[in-house]
């Protein structure tokens, strides 16, 4: 959860979930596909779900009537399909600490809000203790980061950091990159007030160490992040956030890349600030 510009969110990093494999001459080098065995490092979003199920659930206002609540809502009362084209409009024009924020106060500015928090929370910047006190502070509300705060530390402690192959300050070995990204597919609005919205987004997730001694190689996952927003203090604030697996299509048969060709993706590639 997580860790620039318009490079790409160079500021926070970049989740998925992590599969463990005994080193080879290269973990990642015509790697035939993965058995699906589950590890102890499991992934980020995966730490930061369990997490936030443990808070209490925030009540929110009935839904408002109007033409916004009848175009995500279906007639059984159940989320109705949204368009899947991108509206056109940019997001926002600012950012603090390499962060979008200031977004619009309606359903498209809560699903940017949505998309570009995933990213944040989904970073390498969550492994580290000071970018991630600063995203906590940032995202969320004061009364959902107060709750966080703590059960945050305990869930990104020194041992669950040295299962991911960082040491107790979140940095990877010498020689090695770490990764850990979220990549937003597609977001749905389940429910829009003036005052809150719940919004899905469906992403792809990477994470694990890229290095010629990793036993945690770069691995990736589909789930979808829902979050319970708040309209507070001029923005889109998460009150609180669940996760769950997939839905995750049917692998493909590409060739699993080396390690020296996901640390120079990662290097080269940055990200986007996400818009509905």
């Amino acid at each position: 959860m997580n860790p620039g510009d318009e490079q790409g969110y160079g500021d926070y990093g970049d989740a998925g979930h992590t599969r463990t494999r005994l080193p080879e001459s290269d973990p990642y080098g015509g790697a035939p596909r993965r058995s699906p065995h589950r590890s102890s490092s499991r992934s980020l979003v995966t730490v930061v779900g369990v997490v936030v199920l443990l808070i209490a659930a925030i009540a929110f206002a009935n839904r408002g009537d109007g033409s916004s609540t009848d175009d995500t809502t279906a007639k059984d009362g159940g989320p109705a399909a949204a368009p899947t084209t991108p509206s056109g409009t940019r997001p926002v024009n600012t950012k603090t600490t390499g962060v979008p924020t200031g977004f619009a106060h309606t359903e498209q500015g809560a699903q940017s809000a949505a998309s570009n928090y995933a990213v944040a929370l989904g970073s390498t910047g969550m492994f580290k203790k000071d970018t991630r006190d600063t995203l906590l502070r940032l995202l969320y509300t004061s009364a959902a980061a107060d709750r966080l705060q703590g059960p945050m530390d305990q869930a990104y402690s020194a041992d669950f950091l040295a299962k991911m192959g960082l040491d107790a300050a979140g940095n990877p070995p010498k020689d090695s990159t770490f990764v850990s990204r979220v990549v937003p597919v597609g977001t749905s609005v389940q429910q829009y007030t003036e005052h809150d919205a719940k919004v899905a987004v469906w992403y792809l997730g990477l994470i694990g160490m890229a290095g010629s001694s990793s036993t945690d190689p770069v691995t990736s996952s589909w789930k979808t992040w829902t979050f319970d927003l708040q309209w507070t203090g001029g923005d889109w604030k998460i009150a609180s956030d669940a996760q769950k697996d997939g839905p995750a299509p049917v692998p493909g048969d590409d060739k699993a890349a080396t390690s020296d060709e996901i640390s120079k993706a990662i290097e080269e590639y940055g990200g986007f600030t996400y818009a509905r």
